[in-house]
């Protein structure tokens, strides 16, 4: 855990992050982990994976934006990125973080700008996922994509199982009929509200994804975690539930064994396909959360 936290900690390093973003060869070592920088990267990966039977989601990097006129751009790329994956035949399916729509600067044009996209997917059968942040943005992340959903089906959340509030927030939803993408947690969050320990988080992670498998809305069972994904697949078994009634997800560029051997077994698959220049803080929660990213970044860093 200390190691996590550190490597959390250092996400958030700007000078460290200006380094990693510009420096030729760490880019060349992010690239196990993100498509490339621009829309039509992540457009081409995402065809091969689709050749393999997955399932994509792209999602343009970025977070905490600096300016309105910065949000609305993020936005038009999104719109786009929804274009491209139809004319590429793909499911039109994109995730977003509310920071990188303007949520920091302003609540009123955050939502209008997030309606727009959710409007477009709308109108091609498209779908948005709205990405959980830190906790400081649950309660109005969850209010916005309820206020949306009341209009616009084509949209859902992300919940972390690190959160204790979890629990009351996916009952909540799925009274709302609102689909879940259930993960883990990747932010740095004090004691009193998460679990800090991998046991406990792994433990509740369970206890959630029976829930959403049992009274969710095609919920979104995201992890790289053997031990869960077999209890899950146990789980489904016992209890009758098909395996078009939910999907996994997974990251790009990892477990790529597993993805193959779930596609093979039967069960839906979803990567989520990132792209774009701000990288860095993606890039690093990956590394916080399995150490055999980490040493597959030192090990590349050091010969190269």
């Amino acid at each position: 855990m200390p190691l996590r936290r550190t490597i959390l900690w250092l996400s958030r390093n700007k000078a460290l992050r200006k380094w990693m973003e510009t420096s030729p060869a760490a880019r060349r070592l992010s690239a196990r982990f993100v498509a490339g920088n621009r829309l039509e990267n992540a457009i081409e990966a995402s065809r091969r994976m689709l050749d393999e039977g997955i399932k994509v989601t792209l999602d343009y990097l970025g977070e905490n934006v600096k300016s309105l006129e910065e949000a609305a751009a993020c936005r038009d790329i999104c719109i786009d990125a929804l274009s491209a994956m139809r004319t590429a035949g793909l499911e039109p399916n994109v995730s977003i973080k509310l920071t990188q729509f303007g949520l920091d600067l302003s609540e009123e044009a955050c939502r209008t700008n997030v309606t727009g996209l959710v409007k477009a997917a709308a109108a091609i059968g498209g779908f948005i996922r709205i990405d959980m942040e830190s906790s400081p943005y649950t309660d109005r992340t969850l209010a916005l994509v309820r206020q949306l959903h009341g209009d616009y089906p084509a949209c859902g959340v992300v919940i972390q199982a690190y959160l204790k509030r979890s629990a009351e927030d996916i009952a909540d939803l799925g009274k709302e009929r609102i689909r879940v993408r259930l993960c883990k947690g990747a932010y740095l969050e004090p004691a009193d509200i998460a679990y800090e320990h991998k046991a406990e988080v792994d433990r509740n992670y369970l206890i959630l994804a029976r829930a959403l498998l049992t009274s969710g809305e095609y919920p979104a069972i995201a992890t790289h975690d053997d031990h869960i994904i077999h209890a899950v697949e146990s789980f489904a078994g016992e209890h009758s539930i098909a395996r078009d009634r939910f999907e996994f997800q997974m990251l790009y560029g990892i477990r790529r064994d597993l993805q193959r051997q779930l596609v093979r077994d039967g069960y839906r698959l979803r990567v989520y396909v990132p792209f774009g220049d701000a990288w860095y803080p993606y890039f690093m929660r990956r590394l916080a959360e399995r150490p055999a990213n980490l040493l597959f970044f030192i090990r590349q860093l050091v010969r190269g």
